[in-house]
């Protein structure tokens, strides 16, 4: 059985040392060769040595020394050495060392003293301590407070040991007067804390008796209280109200850590408005005089909670906490942004945007890094604060759309999305907007800014002057027609098979990217990055954003251009008189659209018009030759009611959400209800009151109520060996965020007494047995409770196996029982969540592992396709074919998002409807803040059964097997 180790130092177990080196040093009179002889004895008995050679020589030599290092080294010896045998008796010899601990105890040297008397905290042998229990009591009357608290820490240790009550009868009478004379506040602390570890009762009476004079004692002293009233509290709820009166007192410390853990007390025990108001002002200052990062995360994690909480009470403090976002860390400011914009109200709506418009400004310049990043968190809260109160959005949203050509593209997106919402839902600002959006829009120099900004060009220019406007600027941006000439392509051809052009164009590697509807398409990496500086084509000078992004081969912005100026034509015919203005316009736009398709056929570029663009510029220039009503209702209406739609299904979808988290528990119809009103309230102040009152809301509304439920326990016990064995196990795993606990209950089912009883476990993945279960003796048909704690260091799931190892009078060897291995499952530590479909797009397309779950189907065109796809983006992959017995597409869905605890990103307007095809997206993350994507695409075949594949990507290549394995197992439908 492995022994208790009360300190660990390192060893190089590359140069060991020799017993008899060691010994021949130690009876020496050089110190310096002393002092390492008795450092390297130490570390080989730390290693498992015994060195019984050893003791004899220390006794005779390094006893008498009168250097502080030997003793101290002495000391530690004594400490780690085996002192009693194997029936537990104490050694003889071990007599030699007590009247050296006495002449310790009573040395001259304060620091002889104080060291003796902590290494009498950590023996255990009752012979060896009760001869020098009169030299303890002696010091605790010591002049030197160095030596009185070490004292009271022994007298502490003493009085825990099994027979220590009867050692020291009267300890916590002796500490209660040293504590009432006591001046030091080292001492004080550690007769407190004995006071509270040993005799509780004479603790609190002291605390009470001195009440007033609290906020005087020291640091230690006061997290000591704390403590105290924490555990009396936890055991007495009734009594919390007078003890909630110290912590207020406390509140106004020097210590920060007193505050803190002040504010932290007066949150678990009180649910008054005045205490969490003063918990969360509290809060707030050490958010601000703080300047350590992890303080403030760890201040902002509470804040979080005291919002779920008390909400009303934080709405109060949302500027304070504002304020934090003067620190130049991200993680600090994204956790800050987070918390306030759950606190907007119509109260301080103009206050939290004034202060964000302020931050924004800010990021223009230079000095701060990650400004970008910075930038792009306060555009997104600003739209969430536009999207909640519509009336802010005329104050920020010019502002915002100064940083279309940002340099941060992920900012200039958010932008121009938080654009294309405001100008649907405030009419009032669309005329402004419009106008500065043209003004601006040369200044966009991504593809995917550019596309957006189009769109709302081509549904939102109304006025005829608006109409014009939109196509000047477009024509602006796109520069001289054609692209090229077609003489210089002939001669193009020929020089670029000799020598390569110096003014060639660098077009970047395109791959498959996924789209918002789960499937892939190909992207080029030009829409993803800022374009490099107008090029250089033989014959036309490039002067335009729209140019510059064309000639790198961005066709589908070519065909959002053709789309765009279509739109725009049209609109042209409804609003100006002058049929020769119209024709004129139609036939400018023909031109730019033939010169793009032009462009794609030619050899200037390495790749081609894709054809998805090309089919749709064809369809814009048979549109402009040839418009019926239907058509130009459906351009230019069903766009916007599409897009209408798709803004009222989110913000429904967004309100939903927010109900189910307001959601709380509710009582039982027969629970009693206490009436506070008919209460006494005699001697009660405001805060008991409140605190009283808090507490009967909370039983009413039943938070009180436990959310486990009793019947799902049963499924957390798992049954260990077989009942025909002579040792019956089970197991409850009950697994925390970062370890798991097993609770064994271990029952000999036999007539004989099991000795020496041992769970041995193992585990495999990242998981870590923390300690060693201990030895047991367990009678005939009699039971025994064992714990067992497992670290888990990532989201993998687990399995852990062992046995149980015995050892009876009859049978001279062990026995041996096999128990069931015990899987953790990866559901128990992920969690659904959500992110917007960039974002999951940007993580997709970053993430290196993948796993994909195939289910088997003949190869048409359409999965052949897919399949080609997914392995030009491959990484790292592992297919699993699997059959299931599922025939609708959304039923399957529903039973995969069930099964693996996941959250659906895709609308669920998006899913209506019979096509015989699905693709959704699934997101989740785990307690160690780790992302999994899951990707579904299926469709139905003739005979009706699911073919196509489940894709899942994560950081880590431990949660992407480990969710492939559970969509493996749970695909039939089973349970």
């Amino acid at each position: 059985m492995e022994k208790s180790c009360t300190m660990l130092i390192h060893f190089d177990k590359g140069t060991p040392a020799i017993a008899n080196e060691i010994k021949e040093a130690l009876e020496g009179n050089d110190v310096p060769a002393k002092v390492d002889a008795m450092k390297k004895a130490i570390m080989l008995l730390l290693n498992g040595e015994t060195l019984p050679q050893l003791f004899i020589t220390i006794v005779r030599y390094v006893l008498p020394s009168e250097d502080h290092t030997i003793q101290k080294l002495l000391l530690l010896y004594l400490e780690i050495i085996e002192k009693t045998d194997a029936k537990g008796r104490v050694l003889p010899e071990m007599i030699l060392i007590c009247q050296n601990l006495r002449n310790n105890l009573q040395h001259p040297n304060e620091y002889i003293r104080g060291v003796t008397l902590r290494f009498l905290c950590r023996l255990n042998e009752t012979e060896i301590i009760e001869p020098l229990i009169p030299s303890v009591l002696q010091n605790l009357a010591h002049r030197h407070p160095y030596i009185r608290r070490n004292a009271i820490l022994a007298v502490m240790s003493i009085y825990k040991l099994p027979q220590g009550e009867q050692l020291l009868v009267d300890a916590p009478e002796m500490i209660e007067k040293v504590l009432s004379t006591e001046q030091d506040q080292s001492a004080k602390r550690n007769a407190f804390l004995m006071l509270f570890t040993c005799d509780q009762d004479r603790a609190i009476n002291y605390l009470l008796t001195n009440v007033d004079r609290v906020p005087e004692w020291g640091e230690l002293l006061q997290m000591v209280v704390l403590e105290l009233i924490r555990k009396v509290c936890r055991t007495n709820r009734g009594e919390k109200g007078k003890y909630i009166k110290i912590i207020i007192s406390l509140l106004n410390a020097p210590s920060t850590a007193v505050i803190y853990e002040c504010a932290s007390t007066l949150v678990s025990l009180s649910s008054a408005p005045t205490a969490i108001r003063a918990a969360a002002n509290t809060y707030c200052q050490l958010l601000l005089s703080q300047s350590d990062n992890n303080v403030k995360l760890i201040v902002l994690d509470r804040l979080n909670e005291l919002k779920s909480s008390h909400r009303e009470i934080m709405v109060d403090l949302i500027m304070d906490v504002l304020r934090a976002l003067s620190s130049p860390n991200l993680d600090i400011r994204r956790k800050t942004l987070d918390i306030v914009l759950e606190l907007i109200t119509p109260r301080n709506i103009n206050e939290v945007v004034l202060m964000l418009k302020k931050e924004v400004v800010k990021t223009q310049g230079g000095e701060l890094e990650k400004n970008g990043e910075y930038r792009q968190m306060l555009i997104q809260a600003i739209h969430s604060c536009a999207i909640k109160f519509p009336e802010v959005a005329s104050t920020v949203v010019h502002l915002l759309m100064d940083f279309l050509g940002d340099s941060n593209i992920a900012s200039a997106i958010d932008v121009i999305i938080f654009v294309r919402e405001i100008i649907e839902m405030n009419p009032r600002l669309r005329v402004s907007i419009i106008t500065r959006l043209l003004d601006n829009f040369y200044q966009i120099r991504a593809a995917r800014v550019c596309t957006c900004a189009l769109w709302i060009i081509g549904e939102y220019c109304q006025s005829l002057s608006e109409v014009e406007s939109g196509i000047a600027t477009i024509k602006q941006c796109l520069g001289d027609l054609p692209f090229f000439s077609v003489s210089e392509e002939g001669e193009d051809t020929d020089t670029t098979k000799k020598a390569p052009q110096p003014n060639s164009i660098t077009v970047s590697s395109r791959r498959p990217a996924i789209l918002a509807d789960g499937t892939y398409a190909t992207q080029s990496a030009a829409s993803e990055t800022a374009f490099s500086p107008p090029t250089i084509v033989q014959g036309t000078l490039t002067s335009g954003n729209l140019r510059s992004l064309l000639l790198t081969g961005d066709f589908f912005l070519g065909a959002v251009v053709a789309c765009t100026l279509t739109k725009l034509i049209l609109r042209l015919e409804e609003v100006q008189s002058s049929q020769v203005e119209v024709n004129k316009a139609s036939t400018q736009a023909l031109l730019i659209m033939i010169s793009i398709l032009q462009l794609g056929q030619s050899s200037v570029l390495p790749h081609p018009i894709d054809n998805d663009s090309h089919d749709r510029i064809v369809l814009c220039i048979r549109l402009l030759c040839n418009t019926g009503d239907e058509i130009r209702k459906i351009w230019l209406q069903s766009c916007r009611q599409s897009f209408v739609k798709m803004l009222s299904e989110k913000h429904l979808r967004e309100t939903e959400e927010l109900k189910a988290k307001a959601q709380v528990s509710h009582a039982q119809p027969d629970d009693l209800i206490d009436f506070y009103h008919l209460k006494s309230r005699k001697g009660m102040s405001q805060l008991e009151l409140e605190d009283e009152v808090q507490d009967d809301l909370k039983r009413a509304t039943g938070e009180f109520i436990k959310d486990g439920d009793d019947a799902n326990k049963l499924n957390r016990i798992l049954q260990l060996t077989g009942f025909s064995d002579p040792v019956y196990a089970e197991a409850y795993v009950t697994v925390h965020h970062y370890d798991i606990v097993l609770d064994v209950t271990v029952i000999n089912r036999t007539k004989e007494t099991l000795q020496n009883l041992c769970l041995e476990l193992a585990t495999m993945g990242d998981l870590k047995l923390v300690e060693r279960p201990q030895n047991y003796t367990l009678a005939p048909e009699s039971s025994k409770q064992i714990k067992a704690n497992i670290k888990v260091s990532s989201t993998e799931t687990g399995v852990i196996f062992g046995n149980i190892v015995y050892e009876t009078s009859n049978v001279l060897e062990r026995t041996v029982v096999v128990l069931n291995d015990i899987h953790i499952d990866i559901m128990d530590y992920i969690s659904p969540a959500v992110c917007t479909d960039a974002a999951f797009r940007t993580m997709w397309a970053e993430f290196e592992w993948e796993n994909k779950v195939s289910m088997p189907c003949p190869f048409d065109a359409i999965v052949l396709t897919r399949l080609l796809c997914f392995n030009h983006h491959l990484c790292a992959a592992m297919q699993v074919a699997v059959n299931t017995v599922i025939q609708d597409e959304k039923e399957f869905l529903d039973h995969i998002i069930k099964s693996t605890n996941m959250k659906c990103l895709t609308a669920p307007s998006a899913l209506d409807g019979e096509c015989g095809f699905l693709a959704a997206n699934l997101y989740a993350k785990s307690v160690f803040g780790e992302d999994a994507l899951v990707n579904v695409s299926i469709e139905k075949q003739i005979d009706d059964k699911l073919s196509g594949y489940i894709r899942i990507r994560s950081k880590t290549q431990g949660i992407a097997l480990s969710l492939g394995d559970k969509i493996t197992l749970k695909q039939k439908g089973g349970s």
